[in-house]
């Protein structure tokens, strides 16, 4: 044990009730693992695990006991008999009680055969060193730390190490890979990398194969988690290094190598799609922090939508901007005039974002939708750079993208990456001028979300018909109508206009 960690670590009073309500019962209770972690980085954690040597339910009670008496205050503990766990919340902080344990496991299966155990038998079984430590609950070495691994020296070190030998760690629970690689990348900052030392990530490559007895649910937290870090390429060349790529996202991994016909090269897709969603990233949070990104949840009444600040990353945006090339590789042709080219890469990526959401058992609702519309729509605004930004097109991308449209521009944004620093530097102007035409037809126009004037209900009424596919073919000519600036979103002119048209499909209006 080392010398006693009290100030800034264990002045909060719950620490104090936890190490009085032990002692009266006569076992040894510990903080282990995360919170001791984020301790010695600096960031301050709202979540406390206790490892306690007995039955870490019976003291999660008796310690509510204790501060109902002598708070009176409501302390009500969540007890998950299954894992031996509880969970109370004091002032707002969780605190989880779990009975020290050992653990083994059969290989076919990652649920382990779980014993009582020593602290230093659940510090064994913990996945890093530096998730292993842990501070002293005891009156006579309150705030000692107890690191039989090195997990302090690993921290300062910035090294993701397994406490026994990595092949033992990863087999009892293959899942520990992909937590590797999310804690290398989540702790890593621009003063200080993480690094999974060598043996670790040898022992990955060697049993990859173990993944396939992971669910998709654990897979995707840990992929989600990666996606949330501030520079998740890091974590995705990291699985793909590990071979783990082929296993947890298979079309990812398809998007690397280059091919070169005649001299001629493409850019390597995989390398600039994890640097777009690094782009995203960095753009996400900065917007965030200025107060400019907004969510968009339906009114009351299902009449419209009400705007809401957006004060955490979308992780659906971060998803979009890892699939927006994956359709490429199918797309992919050599023209011996044009060089290499992926025409309808978007379409096909789009098309390819259910079946990938269902192979990882993600959710199919409007979140698979709001993905599936950015890979679709991805290519859009960079064409208007190219070409003339006409009032017209631009209506055209707010109509199809709707509430869509901002998180739309920031993964075009991110987009645009060339190692040849002015062509970035003009096209990033040229999409600047794309963002100010979107904010001038968008307040001049209305048509982000907007509402046919003629309802299927009107055309019918009007002309005395049943419902049929002429209903739709003028619903079309009215919108296109107001796409393209013919008329303004009006329902005058726009029952002027159906009934201009209307006769040359052989309608008639009805007397009335």
């Amino acid at each position: 044990m080392s010398a006693t960690i009290t100030q800034g670590f264990l002045d909060g009073p719950i620490f104090a009730i936890v190490s009085k309500v032990a002692q009266r019962c006569g076992v040894r209770a510990f903080v282990i693992g995360g919170y001791v972690r984020d301790c010695f980085l600096g960031k301050p954690s709202k979540d406390i695990d206790i490892v306690v040597e007995g039955s870490g339910i019976a003291l999660a009670q008796k310690v509510a006991e204790y501060v109902r008496t002598t708070e009176h205050h409501a302390c009500n503990v969540s007890v998950f008999q299954n894992f031996g766990t509880a969970m109370l919340r004091y002032h707002g902080t969780e605190i989880e009680f779990v009975g020290a344990r050992k653990e083994s496991y059969h290989r076919e299966s990652r649920k382990p055969i779980v014993e009582d155990g020593t602290l230093e038998e659940d510090q064994m079984r913990r996945d890093f060193t530096i998730n292993a430590m842990a501070f002293s609950l005891q009156a006579e070495d309150f705030g000692s730390l107890v690191d039989p691994f090195g997990g302090i020296r690993d921290l300062a070190a910035g090294i993701i190490r397994t406490p026994l030998d990595p092949e033992v760690t990863y087999s009892d629970d293959p899942l520990r890979m992909l937590r590797a690689i999310r804690f290398a990348t989540r702790l890593s900052t621009d003063t200080q990398k993480f690094t999974i030392v060598p043996e670790s990530l040898a022992a990955m490559r060697r049993m990859k194969d173990r993944m396939t007895i992971l669910s998709k649910e654990r897979i995707v937290e840990e992929l989600n988690k990666i996606l949330l870090t501030a520079h998740p390429s890091m974590g995705f060349r990291l699985l793909d290094e590990t071979g783990l790529l082929d296993y947890v996202l298979p079309q990812l991994a398809s998007l690397k190598g280059v091919e070169t016909v005649e001299g001629r090269g493409h850019k390597d897709n995989f390398s600039h799609t994890i640097q777009v969603v690094d782009h995203v990233a960095e753009d996400e949070v900065r917007l965030i922090q200025e107060q400019k990104l907004f969510n968009y949840a339906p009114a009351e009444g299902g009449d419209g939508f009400v705007k809401v600040l957006r004060t955490e990353p979308n992780v659906w945006l971060r998803w979009a901007a890892l699939l927006h090339d994956i359709g490429k590789p199918a797309c992919k042709r050599y023209d011996p005039s044009d060089g290499w080219t992926f025409h309808g890469h978007n379409v096909v990526g789009a098309r390819m974002v259910p079946k990938i959401f269902q192979s990882l058992k993600m959710p199919l609702n409007e979140k698979m939708k709001y993905v599936q519309k950015l890979v679709e729509l991805h290519h859009r605004p960079v064409a208007l750079v190219d070409e003339e930004v006409t009032d017209s097109a631009v209506r055209r991308l707010l109509f199809d993208a709707g509430n869509e449209i901002d998180d739309l521009m920031l993964l075009c944004n991110a987009d645009i990456t060339s190692k040849n620093p002015a062509k970035v530097a003009r096209l990033k102007k040229n999409f600047e001028l794309v963002r100010a035409k979107l904010v001038e037809v968008e307040a001049k126009d209305a048509i982000r979300n907007m509402k046919n004037p003629i309802t299927g209900e009107y055309v019918m009424q009007v002309y005395g018909i049943p419902p049929c596919d002429k209903i739709g073919i003028i619903k079309e000519h009215v919108k296109n109508a107001i796409l393209d600036g013919l008329i303004d979103n009006d329902f005058a002119q726009a029952d002027r206009l159906m009934r201009e048209f209307a006769p040359t499909l052989g309608l008639k209006e009805v007397d009335r």
